[in-house]
This record gives C-alpha cells, structure tokens and sequence, in this order.
C-alpha cells in the first residue's frame, strides 16, 4: 500500500522532524514517502500534487498554524477517492481525540502522542489482519463507534533510526531550517505549554546525535536548530554539547537553541564568551512575564534577577544574538502590568524582543481551567485569546498595534541608534514609543500594505511630527546616520529632502580633495579621484556633534559634517565625520 506522510509547514524554509522521525522508524519493512507543502499553498495544488502520487495512505502531520488548511486538504481528497485511508497525528489532534474524530468524518486514524511505534504497528495492521485493537497510541472507526487506545510506554529515544539519511533531503539542507532534538520532554509544569504534560525528559543518544550533526554539516546545512524545551537542562550535557559544536562546527553553520536563562551557570556563560566564535550560538529564552503572580498562577518558576544575569553576560560577551519572548495575557497580567513586562526585558536590549498572544492549546493545564480567569478565546486554532478577567478586548488590540513595529523598527535593526535615542530620551519609557507609534501606525492603515526601506523612515518621521516631540531635529540626525550607515550601496534618493545645498556641497567636496586629510589617514588612503568622491560618497550635515556621541553617548548640539563612502568592490560602508579639525570613522 502507496504510502504517504505530508504536513502543511508555516514557511518553505522549515522542515518537519516529526514525518521524518516517522519515515525512518517504519522502514525497512514500509517504504514512505514524504510530502512538504505550506500554508499558503493553495488547497487544490496540495490535492493535485498529493493526487498525483497514487497513494493509499495519507498521514499528515497536525499542528495549530495548518490543522485548518489540513482539513480542506482531507476533505477534497475523500471527495476525490473516498478509499483513501487518511491518518492524522501530531500535538494539535493528540488531544481531544475523540472530538477530532466527530468533527472529521473524512478521518480514519488519529496517532495519539509519540508517533514512532504506533504509526509503524498500524501499518502491519493495514498489510495485515486489520485488528486494530492490537495497537496502541491510536483513535479508529469500529463501525458506528470511536475505538480510543492509550499508549503503552514511552519509546526508548536511543534506539530510534536518524531521520537525517534520505537521499532527497540532502539539495535542499543549505536553504532550510534543519529542526533536530536530543531531548523529549520538559522538566517545569508551565500550563500553558504542552510540553508541561510529559513527565520528565528523556535524552537520545549523543554519539548518534553528534554523528547526525557531522552528516548535516557535511552535507551543507547552514541553520541547525535544537527543539530541545530546555536545552541546559544539564549543565554536563549542554557544556559537552556546546564543546562539541565549537570544536566540529563549519564556517557559516549557525545552532540555534532554546534556553532557561535562569539556571543557566555564569561559568557556563564565561566558557562561550571565551571560546564560542561570534555568530555561531542564537539562544531563544521565554521569559513571557516578570509579573510574580502571574508566574505563580501558571506553575512557572522563574527568577528574573538570574536571567537578567544570564541575558546581561551574554550580550557583554557579543557573540551570541538573544531573541527573548513574551506572551500578552497570561493570568493577573493586566494592560499596565503587561507594560511593565516589557519595559523590564526591553532594559535588557535583546536583540530580538518576540511579542506573542496567549493561545489555550488543547490539554494544557491552563485551557483546561479557562473559566477560572474569565479566558474568552477563539473555537478554531490557534485558539488565541480575546480577553480575560483583567485584560479586555480593547487592551488586546493596543498590544496587538505595538507588535509590527517593534517587529520592523527594533527586530530588524534598520535603525538602531534612532530607537535608542527615541526609547531612551524622548519618550518615558520604550513601551509608550512602540505603543504611541503602533497606534498611529494602524490607524493609518500601514499594517495592511508593504513598505520598503524609505517608506519606514517615512513613516516614522510622520508619526514623530504628528507627536510634537521637541527633539525631532535631533532625531531627525540620527535617522539620517542609520538611513546612510547601513546601506551596503549609495542610496539613488535618501528619504529626507536634500539639505545640503549643492553649491555648499561642492565647496566642501573640493576642500575634501585639496586635503583629504581632513576627513583622516585612512580616508586620504583611500586616494580618491574627484569622480570617485561624487560618486561612491554621500554628503549630509547633522544637528549634533556625531564625533563626540560615537566617544561618549551624550549629545552637543553643534553641526557636524558626515562623508559616508560606500566602497563598490567589498562592499564595505564607512562613515567619516569632521567638525572643526576633529575626525571620527565608524565602520559598518
């Protein structure tokens, strides 16, 4: 029997582990294929495709972002050939089995939990006696009834297959994410996380984890991400773990994991910041509120004053990007506490701050005890919720409003110095910058459309001029240091009209070339002709002493004179800066 397992992925760049894991496991005895699609792919081309392979068994992998569009994959092919056997699994039909079954008539099997063993037992039950009692870990139709079989125990995580071999896999490892797990399971009880359910952590096998790694490498995978809950969960592991990845790893090779930062050593921290090259570590770390009683509510221990040991070490370190999260409404957590949540991890600078809303995943703990905080949520995934007992539906939409710019303004580092003067000096605090801003953004429409670069400084000089901030000429500078700074060649039009007038311009231009040395040895290195100078450098004038904000941090309102040169060959940006005989280089 043709078999087939298929999920519906967020993005093109991921991968799914769990078919992968599922391939492995029933070969040699079954020969599967695997079929990847997204989201956003049409419903008819995913049934056209799948269609196409003549399969007899279908099973598809289930989780919040595509248990949607799943369903009208399954429903069009049971139109088409209702002999079709379709088998759901993974954490979205794990739980509420039963309802599931109800709700898909077009369903014939549901793999409950850790798929590995039952969806192998039932395929020797399909080639075989079709006594589907015998397995374990499914859902099934008896006639008119919904058949449920726990699982028995859990699998012995070394003995599973790599799922990392197959020959078609290999082409594509340089352009996706490669999702790989040393670990099951969870040691805390967060009710809002599913990973709270499983009792304890069980670990695979090293040897056979880093023998997967070498593989990968080898074969061009550039982004390995560890899906592990709690990667340093023990300490000797992730030290020998990361000893490993510093030791074997590949120029270009990123490893991205999530961490506790809480229990995670300073010695831990020191032995990265010492040997770890810079770029090739990414730590994602949950906090999801600094509110005590909110922590307690949920059964999550957390002590903020070690993680922002942790978070504060590794940023002075500089060689491992941090991307923290937070999640709006969780118990006690009111629109003023929520602020403060994130003016608290916004103190830390990460640099990348991930704004989520509260979805109330079937069989955690905290959808299951809803009614206990007055949770109203959505019927369908991702089952995020509308408000609570002290978080209103109104308040749910201002937070919503600050999370496309901080996307856009502080995630995406298009400029860096200009949300720092902004969150630092001009407004009280960072959340009132990226509220106020939020609210002005969606009520001009601009979460709707597409914006490139300019349009975002565009936007934002907007929005500043209709808040009536008394420093926008200075911020005003600092926008135009960022706009200039990071682009890699000379921009056509800048977004900002032209100040410089061009007779002063050309003043200044030939003094530069009577005397390059105004602008410092290494600009008169560069030797460049008058064409040169007209054509890979840019000209701007800002309302403060940049020279002496690049030394100290603080601010002099004097002009100075920016010559930004945009080097054709390597690519490289470099930004000089005079005032009076004095000279800065910053290069970018």
């Amino acid at each position: 029997m043709k078999t087939i397992l298929a999920t519906l992925n967020a993005k093109y760049i991921h991968t799914s582990l769990s078919i992968r894991y599922l391939k492995a496991y029933a070969a040699p005895e079954y020969e599967v294929e695997l079929a990847e699609y997204t989201i956003k792919d049409p419903s008819m081309n995913i049934v056209t495709d799948l269609y196409s392979k003549n399969p007899e068994i279908i099973g598809f992998s289930c989780y919040i972002w595509n248990i949607e569009e799943t369903i009208k994959v399954i429903n069009m092919l049971k139109k088409i050939n209702p002999s079709i056997i379709i088998v759901l699994g993974g954490p979205e039909v794990t739980y509420d089995t039963k309802e599931w079954m109800e709700r898909i008539p077009e369903v014939d099997f549901i793999i409950i939990g850790e798929g590995e063993q039952s969806f192998k037992q039932l395929l020797d039950e399909l080639h075989g006696e079709e006594n589907f009692a015998n397995v374990s870990g499914i859902a099934y139709r008896d006639n008119d009834s919904i058949q449920i079989k726990p699982q028995r125990n859990k699998i012995d995580l070394k003995t599973l297959p790599s799922p990392f071999r197959f020959e078609e896999d290999l082409p594509h490892l340089s352009k996706r994410v490669t999702y790989i797990e040393t670990s099951r399971g969870c040691p805390f009880s967060c009710q809002f996380c599913l990973s709270s359910i499983e009792v304890g952590v069980r670990y695979f096998d090293r040897e056979k984890i880093k023998e997967d790694i070498r593989f990968l490498m080898d074969h061009g995978a550039k982004t390995i991400k560890f899906v592990d809950r709690t990667f340093n969960i023990s300490r000797s592991y992730a030290m020998e773990m990361f000893q490993f990845l510093i030791d074997e790893h590949k120029p270009g090779v990123v490893f991205q994991f999530e961490i506790t930062a809480d229990i995670m050593r300073p010695e831990v921290i020191q032995f990265l910041n010492d040997n770890a090259p810079k770029g090739l570590f990414r730590f994602e770390i949950g906090v999801q509120s600094t509110n005590d009683t909110t922590n307690e509510l949920v059964m999550r221990k957390q002590n903020f004053n070690k993680l922002t040991r942790t978070v504060t070490m590794v940023k002075e370190g500089q060689k491992i990007d941090q991307h923290l999260d937070l999640i709006a409404g969780l118990p006690e957590e009111d629109y003023h506490s929520f602020k403060k949540t994130f003016n608290d991890v916004f103190a830390l600078r990460p640099e990348e701050l991930q704004l989520g809303f509260l979805k109330m995943l079937r069989g955690t703990g905290l959808r299951l005890r809803a009614a206990d905080h007055g949770y109203v949520f959505m019927d369908h995934s991702p089952y995020e919720i509308l408000k609570n007992d002290v978080l209103s539906f109104e308040d749910m939409i201002k937070i919503k409003q600050v999370e496309d710019v901080l996307e856009k303004y502080w995630n995406d580092h298009r400029m860096d110095e200009t949300i720092e003067y902004l969150v630092s000096h001009v407004f009280e605090t960072p959340f009132d910058f990226f509220q106020d801003f939020g609210t002005y953004w969606d009520e001009k429409g601009w979460t709707r459309i597409g914006h490139q670069l300019e349009d975002l400084y565009k936007h934002l000089y907007e929005f500043l001029l209709h808040a009536k901030k008394d420093e926008l000429l200075i911020v005003s500078g600092f926008m135009k240091y960022d706009y200039l700074r990071n682009q890699k060649y000379k921009p056509r039009k800048p977004w900002w009209e032209e100040i410089v007038a061009k007779e002063e311009r050309s003043k200044i231009y030939q003094s530069i070339l009577q005397n390059p040395l105004i602008l410092g040895k290494e600009f008169a290195s560069l030797q460049l002709a008058e064409k040169d100078l007209y054509k890979h450098t840019v000209l701007e004038k800002l309302p403060f002493n940049l020279n002496h904000f690049l030394k100290t941090g603080t601010i002099i309102e004097e002009e100075s004179f920016i010559v930004v040169h945009y080097d054709p060959i390597n690519l490289k940006t470099t930004v000089y800066s005079a005032l009076s005989g004095e000279l800065t280089t910053k290069v970018g």
